[in-house]
């Protein structure tokens, strides 16, 4: 497969253009712009360019308002509400972030609840900078049916990811983002147009089959990750962003999707915590940093989000490449 080179400034505009050119305005497009090519700088693909027809399907269908105009208002003593105006999470993310932040450092905990949203993108982008400021980080976000329930055959819950940052004595953090289902529907995607095979216990096929075929999972279900139990965090999740928050469960968000190929409705929930305020306002930083230190003893250990933390170093010489069918395909968006 041919590929096309691309340096992250080219890239960049090339997807602000494609944005602003199907509806939205600057400021939509420059949060998901930012969001998306988060993603390409850490060649973490599945959540880069290869989502942005997918958000241009959304705003030509008008599921999607491109101009939306969040507003954040604080429901409790530690918990912040963002109305995202049916727009897509990037900027309503981003103006609830900094009144997180704020609100954990007072209260030394605090909660973003975002409703009315449509998410397509990976959540270490929105816990990183959070723990970049000195604070841990939670969140968790649903989708549309795709998992079916440890026992079951038919997909209810979403792939339901989950991601937590802690902060690191350099300023950076250490952040995990992970789908509940045992394979990112991205990665399924991917595979699936890339003719290679998914990994055995992936998904299974419309009849309940076991299968490594991407195709046959996406028209079957996924599975989650480490049978009854990923089902239960995934269950967890469909609480947490559903009805904790007064939004849809995935199963809800599939009944209201127009099935546009673009990212269903519904909301996510972030927890933000100050680890002064707790236990060891003095040692916290050095103690994690204890735990760290002893993981990287072990030869060939790796930690969560190491390896996009190194490729982040390279792509600003080195550019991104895109299969050129994506970026044939992107690049006619701008029509």
């Amino acid at each position: 497969m041919t590929d096309v080179n691309l340096t992250l400034e080219d890239a960049d505009a090339l997807v602000m253009r494609v944005l602003r050119t199907n509806g939205c305005d600057e400021a939509n497009a420059r949060a998901v712009a930012d969001t998306v090519m988060a993603a390409e700088r850490d060649i973490c693909h599945s959540h880069g360019i290869f989502r942005i027809p997918g958000y241009v399907a959304s705003l030509r269908s008008g599921k999607v308002n491109g101009k939306a105009a969040p507003t954040v208002k604080q429901i409790a003593p530690g918990a912040l509400q963002v109305d995202a105006d049916r727009g897509f999470a990037p900027l309503a993310l981003e103006r609830g972030r900094q009144p997180l932040i704020d609100l954990a450092r007072e209260q030394g905990i605090a909660a973003l609840a975002v409703r009315d949203m449509h998410h397509f993108a990976a959540l270490w982008v929105e816990v990183e900078p959070i723990a970049e400021a000195g604070l841990a980080a939670f969140a968790w976000t649903a989708a549309t049916p795709m998992v079916a329930p440890a026992g079951g055959t038919k997909p209810l819950f979403g792939t339901n990811p989950m991601a937590f940052a802690w902060p690191r004595k350099d300023g950076s953090s250490m952040a995990f983002d992970m789908a509940t289902a045992a394979t990112a529907r991205g990665e399924i995607m991917i595979m699936a147009r890339d003719g290679k095979q998914a990994p055995p216990g992936a998904g299974i096929d419309a009849e309940g089959n076991p299968t490594t075929d991407p195709n046959a999972i996406l028209a079957g279900a996924q599975l989650p990750f480490g049978g009854y139990k990923g089902s239960a965090i995934s269950m967890m999740i469909e609480l947490l962003v559903g009805a904790l928050i007064g939004d849809k469960l995935s199963f809800e968000a599939g009944e209201a999707d127009i099935k546009d190929g673009g990212p269903p409705p519904g909301g996510e929930l972030i927890i933000a915590i100050d680890p002064n305020r707790f236990g060891d306002p003095d040692g916290w930083l050095a103690h994690g940093e204890k735990l760290f230190d002893a993981m990287k003893a072990q030869e060939g250990l790796r930690l969560p989000g190491e390896r996009r933390h190194q490729n982040r170093l390279k792509t600003p010489s080195e550019g991104i490449f895109l299969p050129k069918s994506l970026y044939d395909t992107v690049c006619g968006l701008e029509a």
